[in-house]
């Protein structure tokens, strides 16, 4: 195959305060710290991943997305393009959402049993953006 995952782009309204929310809440690190096109753009490695927080460009205005709601209102939240990204965490998911609590993180849906042999949850991360953390049993 010649395609190869790459990054993951998000466009934040404060990326030094959301760049170090990951490198915080989740364990990441700061790979580089850029300006690029009149915007800050920070480089955060998380699982693997290339996460580009950058902010906002001379001419642009983005809106405001609005985190996954809890899973009951998930139905009426839907929308259109990437909904989330997901990991997925080796061990009990329930104690290291206790630990992600301590460290400030918000849970729009709380850990629990999806389908059997799995529990699934989702991160409140900044800027509307979720993040679903699954278990595997």
């Amino acid at each position: 195959m010649s395609l190869q995952f790459e990054h993951i782009h998000l466009i934040s309204s404060d990326p030094n305060a959301t760049a170090q929310w990951y490198v915080d809440v989740l364990g990441a690190e700061i790979a580089s710290n850029n300006e690029v096109r009149e915007a800050p753009q920070i480089n955060v490695r998380l699982g693997g991943i290339s996460l580009l927080v950058r902010g906002k460009r001379t001419g642009e205005a983005p809106s405001t997305t609005a985190p996954m709601q809890q899973f009951a209102d998930y139905a009426s939240h839907n929308e259109w393009g990437t909904d989330h990204f997901g990991y997925t965490y080796k061990g009990d998911l329930y104690a290291y959402a206790d630990e992600l609590k301590a460290k400030g993180a918000t849970f729009s849906v709380e850990p629990y049993e999806f389908v059997p042999g799995a529990v699934i949850s989702y991160v409140a991360a900044p800027d509307g953006v979720s993040i679903e953390i699954v278990q595997t049993i």
